[in-house]
């Protein structure tokens, strides 16, 4: 593939500055927007103003960190026209290589060392590997096989912070914002893009939300199809296999809620259907290359249904594909 030409790459970094400067007020964030945006891109460390002061004007460090800190600190610009926006000018470029294939829930998890930024906690960090003291988004993008492109994003307000009037009044958090979980904010930004009328595709969750049954139902009464990472332990019920229907009931004492299981009428747990399936089950598919080398593994597919607390619904369940990497 050809690569563009510097000035081709300059001038249509200027013409996407210049339409996101339609939607943020003001002719005079032109400038800091620019200035921020080249900084976002320079191969500095820190992403935090200062650094990026440094490295976008180091002759006059100080007087472009201050308007910089005014840039970020006063805008009040709507974060929904401004993804709208880079949503009008990317989109199309990217359904030029092809149709928009999947919706990908995620959250991105931002490092931190104190704890005043808004939504800071110690919570898993996926950048990390682990849990350590950061901030978390969760994103909605969509995308094809040439790109992805975030089309929601929110902050996640962890309870201790919804809760702390104080923490919430210092650094402005609106008062209509409440703690809601993960899922809950992905399941929002669903039904918005579903209302917006982005193109389908299918959406790709990991095992964080994937594990979430709620979610996947209220997924699929979107008329939406997903692919969902789940955890090992998470149990279903094989091909031919199902929890036992209750006895008619006499009419003497409470009614039966859950279905009964006798030794014929487990569930079992994904890992143990996965190492029980025979060798010619697995099939070796490679997805991508990666630094070193092609990335691949061993998938297996096989239908199964999910098994909940829930028994009495589990016939009223939608059914699962399971996909099993060795």
């Amino acid at each position: 593939m050809s690569l563009p030409r510097s000035g081709d790459a300059a001038s249509r970094f200027s013409a996407y500055v210049e339409g996101l400067t339609t939607v943020i007020g003001h002719a005079d964030r032109a400038k800091p927007l620019r200035d921020y945006c080249v900084g976002l891109m320079m191969p500095c460390a820190r992403k935090s103003v200062e650094p990026l002061a440094a490295i976008t004007a180091p002759e006059r460090t100080a007087a472009q960190h201050q308007s910089l800190l005014h840039f970020v600190g006063e805008g009040n610009w709507s974060d929904e026209k401004v993804l709208a926006k880079v949503r009008e000018m990317v989109l199309p470029a990217i359904e030029r290589h092809g149709p928009i294939e999947a919706w990908i829930i995620d959250d991105t998890g931002f490092p931190k060392k104190g704890r005043h930024s808004v939504g800071v906690a110690r919570q898993y960090c996926g950048e990390l590997g682990k849990q350590d003291n950061c901030q978390i988004a969760v994103t909605l993008s969509i995308a094809n096989h040439q790109a992805s492109l975030p089309v929601a994003y929110r902050i996640y307000l962890p309870k201790e912070w919804a809760m702390d009037r104080a923490r919430r009044r210092k650094v402005g958090v609106p008062k209509e914002v409440t703690f809601k979980t993960k899922s809950a904010i992905a399941l929002e930004q669903l039904r918005w893009a579903c209302a917006a009328g982005l193109p389908h595709g299918v959406v790709l969750m990991d095992a964080g939300y994937g594990t979430d049954t709620n979610l996947r139902t209220d997924i699929t009464a979107l008329g939406l199809s997903y692919v969902a990472g789940i955890q090992p332990q998470t149990s279903v019920w094989a091909a031919g296999t199902g929890p036992q229907r209750p006895k008619t009931w006499s009419g003497y004492g409470r009614p039966p809620k859950l279905l009964r299981r006798d030794g014929k009428h487990y569930p079992i747990s994904v890992k143990k259907l996965a190492l029980g399936l025979p060798s010619q089950a697995w099939r070796k598919i490679t997805w991508r290359e990666g630094t070193a080398e092609a990335l691949s593994s061993r998938f297996a597919r096989v239908r199964v249904r999910a098994a909940h607390r829930d028994y009495w619904l589990a016939e009223s369940r939608p059914g699962v594909v399971a996909d099993r990497m060795a």
